[in-house]
């Protein structure tokens, strides 16, 4: 929901540039993403300690129960990062008695509604930055993100952190008792449909969303803002080089290794030697989390099928830049 609050918000602001008749939608995305962001806080989404956002689970009797398992849950509320014109950023603020109501019932001044809402600013700059998490928090999730021993593999991110393969998420409710462990590719058991869905391997959308947003990011902090890639490398990159990275590893599952096999052919030793078929390469659904071999449906070409974006206007045929979802062109001396 904050992802698309916070998108529609950007609409919002795009329109009413053009049309006034528009600005009653600035104020309604506005509550909505300051609502999320409000509850996802009082809930406890966010656990300081660890560094990372987390599922809660209520129970019959109104009781919160953490539910800390590293997985792709905690890397969405990243995602949502609107880069929005001071001039519509301060019309959205004036708009009236209707939101200065809003405000005051959320118990919010203007100054904590702007850090509620992680509105970033910078001196000289006309725009400003929107989105659910702050630049520390930001930091605290990618040093996971772009860990080698948790999320990132040689091809892509994993959508759970392979920390779980030693040690399962465990939680007892109601006598019963149920875990979470790091599988990769099949699943060794039969409940989740033979298959382990999002207990590990890599999927392209998710994959290709963390890059839209970190170019999003880069956008708004430059070259200035770099983060350890991979974390415990000693090695810090600014974001648009992270995204140019996780282009390449995800690029990477169809392109031949050291051996000359694709990763996507896995154990199928025909499909990856035979001549007649090592060059017609499958889209499947997902990818094992490991060593990058194709899962799932090999025909996944809606989603898995961003995997020409990435070619063609992502950056790894293109050195001299990178091109983000919407279609602006960034280059590294930006």
């Amino acid at each position: 929901m904050a992802f698309y609050s916070i998108n529609m918000l950007r609409i919002a602001y795009t329109l009413a540039d053009h049309d006034s008749t528009y600005d009653d939608l600035l104020v309604t995305f506005l509550e909505h993403t300051v609502r999320i962001t409000r509850a996802m806080d009082k809930r406890g989404l966010w656990d300081d300690e660890e560094g990372f956002y987390f599922d809660a689970l209520r129970d019959a009797d109104g009781n919160t129960v953490p539910m800390k398992v590293h997985s792709m849950v905690g890397i969405i509320p990243l995602l949502p990062a609107a880069f929005v014109p001071e001039d519509s950023v301060q019309r959205s603020l004036a708009l009236g008695k209707h939101f200065a109501r809003f405000l005051a019932g959320q118990s919010l001044t203007r100054e904590s509604f702007e850090r509620s809402m992680t509105i970033q600013s910078r001196p000289g700059e006309p725009a400003r930055l929107l989105s659910i998490v702050s630049s520390e928090r930001l930091q605290r999730i990618l040093a996971e993100l772009l860990s080698e021993s948790d999320f990132l593999s040689p091809h892509g991110l994993r959508a759970l952190s392979q920390r779980h393969r030693e040690h399962p998420f465990v939680v007892s409710i109601a006598g019963m008792e149920e875990s979470v462990d790091y599988e990769p590719a099949e699943s060794r058991s039969g409940l989740f449909g033979g298959n382990s869905n999002w207990r590990g391997p890599v999927w392209f959308p998710l994959n290709y969303l963390v890059i839209g947003s970190l170019v999003h990011w880069d956008d708004w902090f430059g070259t200035e803002f770099r983060v350890e890639h991979p974390t415990g490398s000693g090695e810090r990159q600014r974001l648009l080089d992270v995204a140019r990275d996780l282009s390449r590893r995800l690029v990477s599952i169809w392109l031949p290794g050291p051996d000359g096999r694709r990763p996507v052919y896995g154990a199928y030793g025909k499909l990856g030697d035979d001549p007649e078929w090592r060059d017609l390469l499958p889209f499947h659904e997902y990818f094992h989390g490991d060593t990058g071999a194709g899962i799932g449906a090999s025909h996944q070409t809606g989603w898995t099928g961003l995997v020409a974006h990435l070619l063609v206007r992502g950056g790894i045929l293109d050195e001299d830049g990178l091109v983000d979802p919407d279609g602006d062109d960034h280059s590294p001396s930006q």
